[in-house]
């Protein structure tokens, strides 16, 4: 699932693409995608203009023209392509060869379209992404948003505000960094990355950690999102950005996904792999100790 960085390099994109763009029509062939009905999504958001888009923890939120929200959740596969494409055989296709072309047909199940051959279409080969449309005075009670945490790298986050969210949580930090009530954004990509750069072991628990440990995952956490952001994401399994390119972390990785391969701090030790909720979390044992 596209976490923080994704989500973030997908609407700093879109922001560039699309914004300022008039909704013409929309197209889809999974109407289950949509919380209303498809035909009120449609007569709701037509003709309007979008203007500023954002990000609420994994949610992106379009702003419309005449106080309207739409809020898509991409979920496991989903991710969102803007370019030209042509309907063939009932199918939307890229309509130039590319990293489009090559990712993404078959798979388009949703199509925005703004005139001037310009689209943004919904890429998504397990379905089990979410699209809603919401009067903007209703935003805020959406269940979707309401309960998410703090956004780990706004501007007015800091560690005091970190210390006393983790604090109020017991268990293994691991899946406290990952809990989207205390802090939004994070998932098992990231949380993994962040506990290897403190040097803090995954099953620590988080009501026993000291201010000391609790400053070096908050340093981590925002050192790794801003480096995951500026290397455009991981792309370890179906995350593309908008252009269907594949984003950089994944080679700056440093233990998600790589059991069995030397500890990136050349302390000698390998990375090894645990489950920890239904999840799994990579760490070395020798820099990261329990």
């Amino acid at each position: 699932m596209p976490e923080l960085p994704e989500v973030q390099t997908i609407v700093n994109d879109l922001n560039r693409k699309i914004k300022g763009l008039t909704i013409t029509d929309v197209w889809t062939d999974w109407p289950k995608y949509f919380r209303c009905s498809f035909g009120n999504f449609k007569k709701t958001i037509v003709g309007r203009k979008i203007g500023k888009i954002r990000r609420i923890g994994k949610n992106i939120i379009f702003d419309l023209s005449g106080g309207k929200e739409i809020l898509i959740h991409q979920k496991m596969t989903g991710h969102l392509l803007v370019g030209s494409w042509i309907m063939d055989r009932g199918k939307w296709i890229a309509a130039k060869k590319g990293p489009l072309a090559e990712k993404v047909n078959g798979y388009i199940h949703v199509m925005f379209i703004f005139g001037g051959n310009n689209m943004l279409a919904l890429s998504d080969l397990r379905k089990f992404a979410k699209i809603l449309a919401v009067d903007k005075k209703d935003f805020e009670n959406l269940e979707d948003v309401k309960n998410i945490g703090p956004d780990p790298l706004a501007a007015g986050f800091n560690f005091g505000d970190f210390k006393n969210l983790i604090m109020k949580k017991r268990g293994p930090i691991k899946k406290v960094l990952m809990d989207q009530s205390v802090v939004s954004g994070i998932g098992n990509i990231y949380s993994d990355e962040i506990l290897f750069a403190a040097k803090m072991h995954p099953l620590k628990k988080a009501e026993k950690l000291s201010d000391k440990e609790l400053r070096a995952i908050f340093s981590a956490t925002k050192k790794i999102l801003k480096k995951a952001i500026k290397l455009r994401g991981t792309s370890i399994s179906d995350y593309r950005d908008t252009a269907g390119k594949s984003g950089c972390y994944s080679e700056a990785r440093l233990v998600y996904r790589k059991e069995g391969e030397r500890c990136p701090m050349r302390c000698g030790g390998k990375i090894k792999r645990l489950k920890i909720g239904g999840r799994s979390a990579h760490f070395c044992p020798s820099c990261q100790k329990i």
